[in-house]
């Protein structure tokens, strides 16, 4: 399922960060940024797919 948000907080020393959509906030680990770049500015709109991990959803393949 593709949904669609915005970066609103990304720390990348920790490599942690925020997408804000219709569903609310998910969170994500950089290495789930299908570029590879592990870095991404905030107020990127960007599409992604939510996976169950640590018994919770976060956000995965996220793309610009």
């Amino acid at each position: 399922r593709n949904l669609r948000g915005t970066v609103t907080a990304f720390d990348a020393a920790a490599g942690l960060g925020t997408i804000s959509g219709p569903s609310g906030d998910i969170p994500f680990h950089c290495i789930e940024i299908a570029d590879g770049s592990r870095d991404i500015p905030l107020g990127t709109d960007v599409e992604f797919d939510l996976l169950p991990k640590l018994g919770r959803w976060e956000a995965a393949a996220i793309r610009t």
